[in-house]
């Protein structure tokens, strides 16, 4: 039986609740969000995004089973949980497990090591059994993956650059002795008014996006970047690259030389290094007259000769309006006959064993041009978009993928661990057919197609126990910990 009100109090009532309605809708905690989604090859759809939704859609796909292309990439979460990658990815959103947020970033890292580029290739992803291996039902298009990132500042990504090569340095990626610095330029096709940059003496100046990388010489790893507009120069970009270096690096009052290309020879990049850096920094000098002067100036008796063809000398240098210094000035000498001397001088801010410095450690800068070569698909080589925080962000975390697949190629041994980045994508991550289960509270890969799985055996089977004896919880925090355990037929 129905209580009736007073026509008077039903009024009041009425007056008194009518601006309450849909109050939930000015909770942003209970606001579902949308997430823009690649569901098939042609279609582009709105997800509802919520931590409920999320967990109901990968806990049906893995109740439906999975059978794809794709599951290559899950080989990649042993290494993930080794690093731990979800804590940084994490502490970089600021959100907790059950949030989007990490799940997209986690999307773009597994991206990376596909070496995806562009749109096209990245619709293609979807029902493969990759979007599982993020902890997602769905594959974020680039626009929802630009909009995340846009929201975080270069700080965080080079706080995460410091947590990630802190993280390394444990596992002994990084000796921190030899540190190559080198700019990685690419061809920008934007249309915005910009510096134009050369390549090399031959080519002509065109538009470039700026990367300035730190590596390790002896493990060839990349410490960390920075990235930046073409006006940037790299007396400008290096201070800050060394200071990222230094907050990764422990070292405990050792002073690593750094190497660097004939670009870094400037009065104010040698003033910041000797008053202001722990590094010792070595780099060619140019053959301009007062360098040829200092050459000449020194008698052949100075050179002491260390093999057939070969010989070293030092002397101090100083540098014009330098208010720091002398300098040391390294000179080799190749010939054995005065006329068929051939001489090339380098600058250290300290005096060090200059037969050491020019014949062993300086021929290793060259490791960084190899680490281009081999590892630029990852995300160093496109310019993309010139937003800074964008840039970032996309470039961090392919420093993250890159860190996996090299603790994967280690893992392997030969002749995986001499893959680049594409031939690994492509034999391993996009090339193994499998399928994709739940067995009690762990998920089981099975590859069928697998080369050389008595290798892949002893490095993947029972992956929970073998995670449990390193110490690593073998929950996935990402897949509403579950356990990983893989099978090759």
């Amino acid at each position: 039986m129905g209580i009736s009100w007073p026509s008077g109090v039903w009024k009041g009532l009425s007056r008194t609740m009518a601006f309450k309605k849909k109050l939930h809708l000015y909770r942003p905690g209970n606001v579902p969000l949308k997430v823009e989604t690649h569901r098939t090859k042609q279609k582009v759809r709105l997800e509802v995004s919520d931590p409920q939704e999320i967990e109901r859609g990968v806990r049906q796909l893995l109740a439906n089973k999975i059978s794809g292309t794709l599951v290559g990439i899950w080989l990649l979460i042993p290494e993930y949980l080794r690093l731990g990658t979800w804590d940084l990815l994490k502490s970089w959103s600021g959100l907790p497990d059950e949030r989007v947020h990490p799940r997209l970033v986690l999307q773009m890292i597994n991206e990376s090591a596909l070496c995806v580029s562009g749109i096209r290739m990245k619709r293609t992803l979807s029902q493969k059994g990759f979007e599982l291996a993020n902890g997602l039902p769905f594959i974020a298009t680039d626009s929802a993956i630009h909009h995340l990132l846009d929201s975080h500042c270069v700080a965080e990504a080079q706080r995460l650059q410091i947590a990630l090569g802190k993280v390394r340095q444990t596992f002994g990626h990084f000796k921190g002795k030899i540190i190559v610095i080198d700019p990685h330029r690419m061809k920008s096709c934007s249309k915005r008014q910009m510096v134009r940059r050369q390549k090399d003496k031959e080519s002509n100046p065109v538009k470039m996006a700026q990367t300035f990388f730190s590596f390790d010489a002896q493990t060839k790893q990349p410490l960390c970047f920075t990235t930046a507009s073409s006006a940037r120069t790299v007396t400008q970009a290096t201070p800050e690259l060394l200071t990222l270096t230094t907050s990764i690096l422990k070292l405990n009052g050792h002073k690593p030389l750094v190497l660097a290309d004939n670009e870094h020879y400037s009065v104010e990049l040698f003033e910041w290094i000797s008053s202001q850096s722990p590094f010792d920094l070595l780099v060619p000098m140019p053959y301009n007259p007062s360098v040829l002067r200092s050459i000449r100036r020194l008698h052949r008796e100075a050179f002491t000769r260390h093999w057939a063809g070969y010989a070293t000398a030092k002397q101090p240098y100083s540098l014009t309006r330098s208010h720091e210094g002398p300098y040391h000035q390294f000179i080799q000498r190749k010939g054995e006959r005065q006329p068929d001397d051939d001489f090339k001088a380098f600058l250290c801010t300290s005096d060090r064993d200059e037969m050491e410095d020019l014949s062993l450690n300086y021929p290793q800068r060259w490791h960084i041009e190899e680490f281009f070569k081999n590892d630029q698909a990852l995300g160093w080589h496109r310019a993309g978009t010139m937003n800074l925080n964008i840039r970032y962000g996309q470039m961090t975390m392919a420093l993250i993928a890159q860190a996996a697949c090299f603790m994967m190629r280690q893992r392997l041994g030969p002749p995986v661990d001499q893959w680049d980045a594409p031939h690994l994508a492509k034999d391993f991550f996009r090339g193994l057919e499998g399928d994709i289960r739940v067995q009690g509270d762990t998920i089981v890969v099975t590859y069928y197609n697998a080369p050389n799985p008595d290798l892949l055996k002893r490095h993947y089977e029972n992956m929970p126990q073998k995670l449990s004896s390193e110490g690593i919880k073998p929950t996935i925090p990402w897949l509403y910990n579950f356990k990983l355990d893989f099978r090759f037929k």
